[in-house]
């Protein structure tokens, strides 16, 4: 794990949520880029310089959510980008190698009922990267146990597990898998690949209508510190696919949450 993203809004959590991204860095020797993007409509004469203006200010605002963190001797390089924070992560991503995003759930200040905000759901939905959402409140911790939820044990690209892998190997992870049979599912859904079983040998297997109902109906009984699930079109976020934003009533979630994905682009 080389590079990490984090995208920067205007939340006042910006600097937790980098706080938290710098302690994980660390742990595996990781660069982190911070990213702000912005959008200017061009008209003819001053665009360069009202750009320029734009830019130093945004680099100004990312100093100071820099200088508020521990940096523990973590390299942090700052990027804005002139257009979508979706079309900004792929760039830098397509430049630098992107290996993880870290990011918050709502990245602006927006109403209280929304749980994943428009800008960090169009990330998640939109960019192939594996992400790890982190809540309000969280500080990062050598995580113990996992909950890693899927409908179908099919994984088609090994690299999908990348994350996965390197997080057990650093803070000696137990995987709890828990494989939800929904409607329809195949007898190949049921077949979990060896690479997945290969990271643990503790699997339950449920019938609920939705992974996230999997989700809910054990989440108390294995009681994980961070939660893990596949970005999938049809998957865990079935209601990202159609909206970005999520709201706390269709989902809350307190821990860390990891979705796993595989670059397409």
């Amino acid at each position: 794990m080389k590079h990490i993203l984090v995208p920067i809004g205007t939340s006042k959590n910006s600097v937790n949520t980098l706080q938290y991204a710098v302690d994980l860095a660390s742990k595996f020797g990781s660069d982190i880029y911070v990213m702000q993007a912005f959008t200017l409509i061009s008209k003819a004469g001053s665009m360069a310089s009202i750009e320029q203006k734009v830019v130093e200010t945004s680099h100004r605002q990312l100093e100071e959510v820099i200088a508020g963190v521990d940096r523990k001797g973590v390299k942090i390089k700052v990027a804005t980008y002139n257009g979508s924070p979706v079309d900004g992560v792929k760039a830098i991503d397509k430049e630098f190698g992107i290996d993880l995003i870290v990011l918050e759930p709502k990245s602006n200040d927006i109403r209280e009922e929304v749980f994943l905000g428009s800008t960090s759901g169009s990330i998640v939905k939109r960019t192939n990267i594996p992400a790890l959402i982190v809540p309000e409140g969280n500080t990062f911790k050598n995580y113990k146990s996992a909950l890693v939820a899927f409908k179908s044990g099919i994984v088609r690209n090994k690299t999908l597990l990348n994350p996965l892998r390197d997080m057990k190997e650093m803070f000696g992870l137990t995987l709890n898998l828990l494989l939800v049979k929904t409607p329809n599912y195949s007898q190949n859904d049921l077949r979990v690949d060896p690479a997945l079983m290969d990271l643990s040998s503790n699997i339950q297997i449920t019938e609920n209508t939705t992974t996230f109902e999997g989700v809910l109906e054990h989440f108390q009984q294995h009681n994980p510190e961070i939660l893990v699930v596949f970005r999938r079109k049809r998957g865990f976020f079935a209601k990202l696919w159609e909206k970005n934003i999520i709201l706390k009533r269709e989902f809350r979630c307190s821990i860390p949450l990891l979705v796993l994905s595989v670059k397409k682009y």
